[in-house]
Formats: structure tokens, sequence, C-alpha cells
């Protein structure tokens, strides 16, 4: 899929220290497997709401980090809902791609909303206010077949992000791929029509710029630098990023890094 967003340069192994020597945040991937959970929702949708409210409560609490050590979860807002009345204004023909590609790798027919889906695979059991505890303990259990570090730091009203991914065994390179996401919680709108009309919709970890499909290279590593212009809305920021099987959608590692110094 394509995005607007620019690579501004693939950077050497140096990029992540020089940044980090400057103020940068910074993060390193745990030694087991991080859950990824993947949230398609629309505002448009009245039966979303209480889907955007169960992945807020998965990190709840004013510091998310540790929780995110075990989850990093991520909402796409997709725009198939803006033609029936109401314009999301976090929709995104990407993030709807987004969700037809993982509906291609699971051999599904058709695409719907909300889904939450975990590890690539649909995760139905939200819908049953069920305690997602034991199956992210599950993931959690595995080891990761990725290594993540990533290094952000504002400038200004962009975010420069370093990315380095390795992943060590070559039997998971041939169809894995790289995505990076600048995410932003504590969202919030007041919908005046279609199907959620006079409610103010609140929502967290939503996806405001994203990058796709980024192959590895040779070594099976990514080194890459990115800048994502930083949304105006206020409301705390991370920096996602994961390692995905292309082909059935299997996650080898996660990683979500909080933005330092914006609110």
């Amino acid at each position: 899929m394509r995005t607007t967003l620019t690579i501004v340069a693939s950077v050497a192994a140096l990029s992540l220290v020089s940044l980090a020597a400057h103020g940068a945040c910074d993060a390193k991937s745990p030694d087991h497997l991080v859950a990824l959970v993947e949230l398609y929702t629309s505002e448009g949708c009245d039966s979303c709401p209480p889907a955007d409210n169960w992945l807020s409560r998965l990190v709840g609490g004013d510091d998310a980090r540790p929780a995110l050590t075990r989850v990093v979860p991520i909402a796409f807002h997709v725009d198939y809902w803006d033609r029936l009345g109401w314009k999301d204004r976090f929709a995104s023909a990407k993030y709807t791609d987004r969700q037809y590609e993982q509906m291609r790798r699971q051999r599904a027919t058709f695409v719907f909303t909300p889904q939450v889906m975990l590890q690539g695979k649909d995760f139905g059991q939200w819908r049953a206010a069920a305690d997602p505890a034991a199956a992210i303990a599950a993931v959690n259990a595995r080891r990761p077949r990725a290594n993540i570090e990533l290094a952000v730091e504002a400038q200004g009203t962009n975010a420069i992000v370093d990315v380095h991914l390795k992943v060590p065994d070559v039997r998971d390179r041939g169809h894995a791929v790289v995505a990076v996401a600048l995410v932003q919680s504590k969202l919030s709108s007041d919908v005046k029509a279609g199907e959620n009309a006079g409610k103010r919709l609140t929502h967290d970890h939503v996806v405001r710029q994203w990058r796709d499909g980024i192959s590895l290279d040779a070594a099976g590593e990514v080194r890459q630098r990115f800048q994502f212009p930083l949304p105006a809305d206020p409301g705390p920021l991370e920096i996602v990023a994961f390692a995905e099987d292309a082909a059935g959608g299997d996650v080898l590692q996660a990683l979500a890094l909080p933005l330092c110094g914006r609110p």
C-alpha cells in the first residue's frame, strides 16, 4: 500500500545512538513476544463505541508503559462508513486497505466493523466482555521472531523516528515486512450525523500516520529514519513498530514507544 509519509533517509547503526544522545525517547523490544491488538472501527458505526472502549481499557491508567511491554493496541478508522452520513476525521483509505489485506490473509470473504484482531487473527471473544489477559499471556509466553529498537524525538512540528529491526532466523524472513505508525490517545469527536448522531465519542490508540510494507535487507534487517508530522490535536502520542508475515499475518514482534515531552 502507498502512503504520503516521507522516508527521510536510511540510517546506519549509529543513528539510534545519535538520536538517543540528544534526549530522545528510546526503547528495545523485550525477550518475549508482545501481543498486537488491531481494532477496525468508525465513528459512523453505532456498534463500534463498545469496541473503542474495550481497546481503551487494555492499557488504561496514567502510565501505560508497563502494559505496553505485554500488549500494543492500535485502532484503524476505516473510511467505508464515511458515505453513510458522517465523515470520520480519523479515517483513511489506507486503513481500509489494511483491513482488506488482513481479510485476504485469513481467506475471509468480507470486512466488518468493529473487528478486533490479535496477532493477525480475528479475536471475536472481545464481544463477550471476557478478560483478554489469558489470550495476551499466551502470546507473551512465546519467543519473539524479531528484535526491534526505536528512538524518537519531537523536532518542531515533526517526530523524527529511527527504526532498527532484525529478523534473526532466515526461515522467518521470506515474507516478513515491517510497519511503523504514529498513534494518539485521548481523542474525542462530537458526532453530528449518521448512526452516532448526538454522541460524543472518545478514542485511544488511533493511527494518525502509517507506513507499511517495508522490506528487509539482505541481512534480514530494517534501518530507516522516518519523519511523521505531529497532529494538531492534543493527546499523548506513541510510535508503534511491528514485523509481520505478509503471507499469513503472523506477528513476529511489536513495540510501542511513548513520545517524550508531549502531553
